[in-house]
């Protein structure tokens, strides 16, 4: 299958050097509307969907590969090896900051440079490491999204997004909750919430930003101090921005924080 047409992976752009975008769960390449094009003139920017969601080929989805974050990251280097990409700048989203990190690792000249917005390794408690959730909280969540796919996203959504006052936004995140294929949905959220991928931050050799919200209720920010703990040449920016999404609620600090950091490449 067409690796292109299977994840919908769209271009813009004219710059040499390319800038990838990678959507968290339940969303697709639609959340980097506000951000993609401010890179236009500089980078080639590419966006795509996870399989699964947006306009993926969703006959593509097959529950072995995807039984783990690992099936997702091939999808990213296959998307690399068709593009050519060389030492591109990756943008991961929730997530896919940690898909970045496995296709990295799969193929080390693809990217020089990672960018991960609301990041979390590991989103169960463990010992010392704080993730922001018990075991059994993590559990009910995803019986409840088992049980009622449509009521869950309906109530997480908003909370995921935070910024209550711009309910819009919430409003947006259900949506796209719920335009992704249920079955495929379930799936993904139980290799999301139970990764953990804790070993695989010292690895990462090529300079990373994390960008940090103040108030995200998925990945606080001791998470996002560890993970910058565990990068070895990583730096965390403390956004002004709240929620999970700023991409969306906060574009403009989301570009500002990324012009800064590609510029000292």
């Amino acid at each position: 299958m067409n690796v292109i047409q299977r994840n919908n992976v769209k271009t813009a752009g004219h710059g040499e050097r390319a800038m990838v975008f990678a959507h968290g769960f339940g969303c697709d390449q639609n959340m980097w509307r506000f951000v993609a094009p401010a890179f236009e003139a500089d980078f080639r920017t590419i966006t795509y969907d996870q399989v699964g969601a947006g306009g993926s080929d969703l006959t593509a989805y097959d529950k072995a590969r995807y039984a783990t974050l690992d099936g997702y990251a091939e999808d990213l280097v296959e998307i690399g090896r068709a593009l050519d990409l060389k030492d591109a700048v990756f943008v991961g989203h929730s997530v896919s900051a940690m898909i970045g990190i496995l296709a990295a690792k799969h193929a080390p000249d693809l990217f020089g440079r990672l960018v991960m917005i609301g990041p979390s390794p590991r989103y169960i408690d463990e010992g010392d490491y704080v993730g922001g959730f018990s075991e059994t909280q993590i559990e009910e969540l995803l019986q409840f999204l088992e049980a009622n796919h449509m009521g869950w996203s309906s109530q997480m959504a908003p909370m995921i997004m935070g910024n209550p006052q711009r309910p819009e936004l919430g409003e947006e995140l259900t949506n796209s909750f719920c335009r992704t294929d249920p079955d495929i949905a379930k799936a993904f959220a139980r290799v999301t919430f139970l990764s953990d991928n804790r070993a695989d931050l010292p690895g990462v050799t090529v300079p990373t930003l994390i960008l940090q919200c103040t108030d995200d209720i998925i990945a606080g920010r001791q998470v996002g101090n560890f993970v910058h703990s565990q990068i070895p040449n990583s730096e965390i920016v403390i956004l002004a921005a709240t929620g999970h999404c700023p991409n969306l609620s906060a574009p403009d600090e989301v570009i500002a924080a990324m012009q800064k950091f590609v510029a000292s490449t």
